[in-house]
């Protein structure tokens, strides 16, 4: 170990004694990165290795009898028909819609690109619960749908979203800005010259997609459709909101239906449906990230973000329809959603003299659980986000400057609750916390501290992957030269990355802080007395049948959201303006 001047000037005046040899830097790293291995092995592999466990366990000992018991009953193989059917549909329908959208932003001069990008993604940022009620009010006997149709025809009813096409609908335009986002920057990144080349010689727009645009943004398309697939697997609210009253079952909710039910084997068979819904998730992660891999070999092609094909005097009609589309797939259905929430009772008319602000003054004054479940899921968001986006940061940071086998297999650690589907996830947080240690209950299980713990756990990789990206952005000399300038840990920090790294990391914060706000799945295994939340509270109100409450309430969540996106932009803006000015300070004289 190299001492500084000072340590060894005093050791060799025998003003320090030298009985005990100076503490090896090396064990300390290693002590460190020991406890720091244990640490994410017992709160992040520990769970999913009990949720393991408990699937093989029976009175005898190891048994694969509740795999076996599951696999006989008709109901299972019903449900993994409806699973295939609702995933493979809904995938489907995002494939086509973010296909399509990629090609318009990426190739076509359609007008207002910024703001139409920002359009696209309105329906994944929706809560998947919010979007299902919005359709499901608007397609419903007293929706607009249904009063158009009374026009032409009293008798007429709208399609119901209560089927397998509703829940495909749904799930598929919720989904598709997913492969919207993978896709958009590989058809950027296609070499313009190799599609010139092919229409000289005398390929069409279409022969020229299908041999050279098609091909080669295979690699998007395809992490955008796994990416979808897992989603869609992984999503409880539509397929719950509009499967169960229908008789329509995937994995998911079969899952939430096993372990609500109790009984003596409940917890083992959910364990053993966990696990296959787990391996199947898994399997989809790899062949998704193998897929992802092949888009960053691309990355050192620089984006083409001229439009190649001119729309001519069809761009005002193609643009304004694109934005129709967009208004249909979310707004109205949400104003048809506001709407209902301000009648007086369900089914009258939608007339003045039957609009009342009392569904509103209910949720938030008259009824104390609604505003309870307001306050608990502020409170977990914002802990999660600050804990996030203290962890993650210092863990990407750690991932990006630091490479090693600790830090890569911190970060596969970190990912694995995320890559579970959330119903499996939080029949592990039950099975790790309900009994840590055989015979000891910390009594986390049934509080609130199971919510933060899971929520840290599941959301930690967003803030990851979001640190990741900011600190590749950033030079290392930049650190470099604020060492050789003096400066400390903490100096270096606050006075040279903080403010460089401040817009991407609150990106990754706000992410989530909204998914963990708006979060239902794994909320709906884990939540107690006095630690309902919001997304729990919504889909209890849709369940009993009060939609006129859960209507209500998921309009005021809609108006959060928007504001707290607005809010995040001005302070981006705000930050961006602070670093360029900060910038053209620096390079006056």
């Amino acid at each position: 170990m190299i001492e500084s001047k000072p340590i060894r000037l005093a050791r060799e005046n025998g003003e320090i004694g030298s009985a005990l040899p100076p503490f090896p830097s090396r064990t300390v790293k290693s002590i460190a990165a020991g406890f720091f291995a244990l640490v994410l092995a017992l709160v992040f592999v520990l769970p999913v290795v009990k949720l393991i466990y408990l699937s093989v366990h029976g009175d005898m000992g190891l048994t694969l009898e509740h795999y076996t018991e599951m696999l006989r009953q008709d109901r299972l193989w019903k449900t993994l028909k409806d699973t295939f059917i609702v995933v493979a549909g809904s995938s489907l329908v995002s494939v086509i819609l973010g296909t399509a959208a990629a090609w318009l932003i990426a190739y076509t001069d359609i007008k207002h690109k910024n703001t139409l990008h920002l359009a696209l993604l309105l329906p994944f940022i929706l809560p998947s619960y919010v979007l299902t009620l919005s359709w499901s009010s608007f397609m419903s006997a007293q929706g607009f749908v249904a009063q158009a149709l009374h026009w032409f025809q009293p008798d007429a009813k709208p399609w119901s979203m209560y089927s397998y096409g509703g829940i495909i609908f749904v799930m598929g335009i919720h989904h598709f800005p997913l492969v919207y986002l993978l896709t958009v920057e590989v058809l950027k990144k296609i070499p313009r010259d190799l599609e010139w080349a092919t229409r000289a010689s005398g390929a069409g727009r279409w022969t020229t997609f299908r041999l050279v645009t098609l091909p080669l943004s295979l690699p998007g398309l395809t992490a955008g459709a796994l990416l979808v697939f897992l989603a869609s697997l992984d999503n409880f609210g539509i397929p719950a909101s509009l499967g169960i009253p229908s008789h329509i079952s995937v994995l998911s909710t079969l899952i939430y239906e096993e372990i609500i039910g109790f009984g003596p084997s409940a917890f083992a068979r959910g364990a053993a449906l966990s696990v296959m819904l787990g391996v199947i998730a898994v399997i989809g992660t790899i062949l998704q990230w193998l897929s992802v891999r092949k888009i960053k070999a691309a990355d050192t092609v620089v984006s083409d973000n001229s439009p190649r094909y001119t729309l001519g005097m069809h761009r005002g009609w193609m643009t304004s329809a694109v934005w129709a589309g967009i208004a249909f797939i979310t707004l109205i259905p949400l104003i048809s959603m506001v709407a209902i929430s301000l009648k007086k009772a369900y089914g009258l008319p939608f007339q003045w003299k039957n609009l009342t602000w009392d569904n509103y003054r209910y949720i938030l004054l008259d009824n104390p659980k609604v505003w309870q479940s307001i306050q608990t899921s502020l409170l977990l968001s914002v802990t999660t986000f600050v804990i996030c986006l203290v962890l993650g940061s210092l863990l990407a940071y750690a991932r990006v400057r630091k490479p090693s086998w600790l830090t890569k297999a911190a970060e596969l650690a970190v990912a694995l609750p995320y890559t579970l589907p959330g119903i499996v996830f939080g029949l592990c947080m039950i099975f790790a916390w309900m009994e840590p240690i055989p015979g000891w209950n910390p009594g986390i299980y049934g509080s609130i501290s199971i919510l933060f713990i899971a929520y840290t756990c599941r959301f930690l990789i967003l803030q990851v992957r979001a640190g990741i990206t900011a600190f590749t952005q950033i030079d290392v000399s930049l650190e470099e030269a604020a060492h050789s300038s003096g400066a400390g840990f903490w100096r270096k920090w606050v006075s040279v990355l903080i403010p460089l790294l401040l817009p991407g990391l609150l990106s990754g914060a706000f992410l989530v802080f909204l998914t963990a706000f708006t979060e239902l799945t794994v909320s709906a295994l884990l939540w107690s007395t006095g630690s309902q939340t919001i997304g729990v509270t919504i889909f209890s109100f849709e369940q009993a049948g009060s939609t006129l409450y859960s209507t209500a309430l998921s309009s005021l969540i809609v108006v959060l959201i928007l504001g707290g996106m607005a809010a995040l932009q001005l302070l981006q803006k705000l930050q961006s303006g602070k670093n360029a000015q900060s910038s053209k300070g620096v390079q006056q004289p």
